[in-house]
């Protein structure tokens, strides 16, 4: 079965969803993505255990931080599906797609027309968002 999603979506595969720090997320942002989504398991059903738990504080912790720097937290978001839910993963991301188009680009293009050399720190560690 081939899914169908937008072509402006990149794939970056990870063991867990657990593995996704807020520096990624943010570095993301930096290196010029308008959005960021993160696809985990179900809840109460990761492979590790907590891990999805986990990348759903962290993208919480991340959202607070965009609108706290004024880019929007409505720009990442977080999703729970199992592995066999492949429609669904290529519905979300045309969703996130359309959002993201209707948002338009990142504060951070704006600015300087590229998100290159604009630094993103978060004021916790890594430890404190999890």
């Amino acid at each position: 079965m081939r899914l169908s999603y937008p072509t402006n979506v990149k794939i970056v595969k990870l063991p867990c969803s657990g593995r996704v720090d807020v520096v990624h997320l943010l570095k993301a942002f930096e290196d010029g993505a308008d959005g960021v989504y993160v696809a985990g398991c179900l809840e109460g059903d990761c492979h590790y255990q907590v891990g999805n738990l986990r990348a759903k504080k962290r993208v919480a912790y991340v959202k607070d931080i965009l609108d706290k720097i004024g880019i929007g937290g409505e720009r990442v978001a977080m999703y729970n599906l199992s592995a066999g839910q492949g429609p669904r993963f290529a519905e979300i991301a045309r969703e996130m797609s359309e959002k993201i188009k209707q948002l338009g680009p990142t504060p951070l293009r704006k600015s300087g027309g590229s998100a290159k050399g604009v630094k993103l720190t978060p004021g916790t560690t890594k430890e404190e968002a999890a």
